[in-house]
């Protein structure tokens, strides 16, 4: 049998900024993590200033849907000023939990955020029930888990640590060169601080070698002439193997992603709720469906690996640091009244196209345009204005809901 886990399991998806997080609200997250305007990760994406933060709680709340914050970089003395106030301030507007990386930051997370659960994020590379316990017993309530992890070694940490400390571990999203994010290669090229959230991501550049005695001649490091991506890794998807990493001891299942568009945060959500319900309704004989394998295929990525998962080398992507894409968002859902459904057109659009309208849990639903107009009503024959509004005939479906036209 199965063990029961010790924890509701948890779908958790990213929220890069207020659009994204209204993706994975509707979606089908049972959690979001976010980062306010400093102390987090991605400090590219659009990230929350205080008012927003304060709206993002509420709303998540509204839908029972729970709020964690980002507060991982690695601090320098000067960037700590400013700190306690910011705890203090996400505790007041009911935050969920803190994600921390940094033991400084979780002790003075504890004393001006007591109230908030305290989350130890990937970047303190957690990879034994040693320094599982060792966290539990300086007050985290759950541990981000190491990618570089094999399912086995999950089960042993599970095995070897309280059954109230919860195990959270990636399943969907880019990987690192790395040892879970701690890099220094972005900072000594272009200055930018990956633990600062800052990454240039100069693990994706082609590189080739040069010779000292012989400059400006540049020799390949592959086995052909476009050279080789030698710190470029594959993708995770875990999708079809949800199942193990829940016998493994995971309860929360992470997505990565808080710099990705919003039509991943929608697609990907979307496809791993489907795919976690479809595990609780049957644990013992868990398979992924198959148009949810296509739906992770549709969003942009690299090729997909299960990471160190199984045991095995995850593998590298050395053709090029580009990813694949085969599908587009057309328009994103504004209403749906009497048979039609107004949108905002994001790329262009034709009468007699086949779109996709990607409803929150269940598969998408193909149809033909077969009858487009404009905002005043009147039939046209393409919509090619970004941001008109526009409607079609179409099933029902609620605000932010996408429209998408997938490549043959």
């Amino acid at each position: 049998m199965q063990p029961v886990p010790a924890h509701p399991l948890e779908l958790l998806a990213p929220a890069g900024d207020p659009e994204r997080l209204q993706a994975a609200l509707l979606y089908g997250a049972d959690a979001v993590y976010l980062a306010g305007d400093s102390y987090g990760m991605r400090a590219g994406a659009g990230n929350f200033n205080r008012q927003q933060l304060a709206q993002a709680v509420a709303d998540a709340h509204r839908q029972g849907v729970k709020v964690y914050v980002t507060c991982n970089t690695m601090p320098r003395c000067g960037e700590l000023a400013e700190l306690p106030s910011y705890l203090s301030y996400l505790q007041s507007i009911g935050v969920d939990a803190l994600i921390v990386a940094d033991l400084g930051v979780l002790q003075l997370a504890r004393q001006h955020a007591p109230q908030v659960a305290l989350h130890v994020s990937t970047q303190f590379g957690v990879v034994n029930y040693a320094t599982a316990n060792a966290l539990y017993q300086l007050g985290a309530s759950r541990v981000v888990l190491a990618r570089e992890l094999s399912l086995q070694e999950i089960a042993d940490i599970r095995q070897n640590t309280p059954p109230q400390l919860e195990l959270e571990a990636f399943v969907h999203g880019a990987m690192c060169m790395s040892v879970s994010g701690r890099c220094l290669l972005s900072q000594y090229l272009t200055g930018r601080d990956a633990n600062r959230g800052a990454c240039a991501q100069p693990c994706r550049w082609q590189y080739r070698l040069v010779e000292e005695t012989r400059p400006g001649q540049y020799f390949p490091v592959g086995q052909d002439e476009s050279g080789s991506y030698i710190l470029n890794a594959n993708d995770l998807c875990m999708i079809e193997h949800l199942d193990a990493l829940i016998r493994a001891g995971v309860t929360s299942l992470k997505i990565e992603g808080r710099a990705k568009a919003v039509y991943y945060v929608a697609a990907v959500t979307n496809a791993y709720r489907c795919a976690l319900d479809a595990y609780l309704q049957e644990p013992q004989h868990y398979q992924c469906p198959s148009w949810l394998r296509q739906e992770v295929q549709n969003v942009s990525h690299r090729p997909y690996s299960t990471g160190f998962y199984m045991g095995d080398i995850p593998g590298q992507h050395l053709d090029d640091g580009l990813y694949i894409r085969q599908s587009d968002v057309v328009a994103v859902v504004q209403k749906y009244r009497s048979g039609r459904l107004y949108a905002t057109l994001k790329n262009r659009l034709h009468r007699g196209e086949e779109v996709e309208l990607l409803l929150p849990g269940r598969p998408p639903l193909k149809f033909v345009v077969d009858d487009l107009r404009g905002e005043d009503g009147q039939i046209i024959d393409q919509a090619v204005h970004p941001q008109m509004l526009f409607s079609l005939p179409a099933p029902a479906a609620p605000a932010g809901c996408m429209l998408r036209r997938c490549k043959a």
